[in-house]
């Protein structure tokens, strides 16, 4: 009996039970999208390291075994979608995840998940970093904020990069591997801008009013809906279009019911929008 018949994503990530992000926010988004999610957690958290105390246990030790558990089910994936990484080993077992299960119809999606604001998260090496890179190298589409764009490319960061420093960052990414990319929330005044780059297209900047405090979690809603059009054969600038005006309405709801920064955004209300 095959377990193939539906389209299915697996999701690489960690698990927070409280504060929508990582696995918790991907998996109903997916879900919602017509397509079964498959998460395979790097480590589990009570709440997001945003709150001042939290319960967190390593996963590591356990990845492994986990997924050779789906190879004895010969589970077949349309999609591969990772998140935060903690550390190298954690980088191998997914290059190793990837290469054991990617056919000619898998699409992988790498959100390089290292730092915000020209800096590294103090959970990351430089070492680290180096190997994200070697990972972004197996991608189809990547979804990097300004600061990974720039630390993947080894590039100077500052905020005012035009449209022409974009795309050329872009096209160094795109050496890497990955044909189809998104820099995500690059901040302009009072505006967000996705910059989409499609290896042989034209760039395009999309814009968005930018909507109160940042907040845990948008780009795992971001690259959840990337995934997932992805799979479903949705054009990549359409897909790009469509997450960051969803995530605006989700934030502007956010605001209304006055909603702490800490527990993220509340999707939950507008998922049925994601068809």
């Amino acid at each position: 009996m095959s377990h193939n018949h539906q389209k299915k994503i697996a999701v690489i990530n960690d698990f927070c039970g409280f504060g929508r992000c990582s696995i918790s926010v991907a998996l109903p988004i997916i879900s919602a999208m017509k397509i079964q999610c498959c998460p395979l957690p790097t480590s589990i958290f009570s709440n997001h390291t945003g709150f001042d105390s939290f319960y967190y246990t390593d996963f590591t030790g356990h990845m492994d075994a986990y997924i050779d558990e789906w190879a004895k089910l010969d589970l077949r994936f349309r999609g591969i979608l990772t998140g935060f990484l903690g550390s190298p080993e954690q980088i191998d077992i997914v290059k190793r995840f990837i290469e054991r299960f990617r056919t000619e119809d898998t699409i992988t999606v790498v959100d390089p998940v290292m730092g915000d604001y020209g800096k590294l998260y103090p959970t990351y090496s430089p070492r680290l970093a180096e190997q994200m890179s070697a990972l972004v190298s197996h991608a189809d589409i990547i979804t990097p904020n300004l600061t990974e764009a720039c630390i993947l490319t080894e590039t100077d960061y500052r905020t005012n990069f035009d449209e022409l420093e974009l795309a050329q960052i872009c096209e160094k990414l795109c050496s890497i591997g990955p044909k189809k990319i998104v820099i995500s929330g690059i901040e302009r005044g009072h505006d967000l801008i996705n910059f989409v780059y499609e290896k042989g297209q034209p760039s395009l900047m999309i814009t968005e009013h930018k909507v109160g405090p940042c907040r845990s979690g948008t780009g795992d809603v971001f690259s959840a809906i990337i995934a997932a059009d992805a799979v479903n054969g949705v054009d990549f600038r359409k897909s790009v279009s469509r997450a960051s005006s969803f995530i605006a309405k989700v934030l502007r709801r956010a605001l209304e019911l006055d909603l702490p920064k800490t527990d993220g955004i509340c999707f939950e209300e507008f998922l049925t929008e994601l068809r």
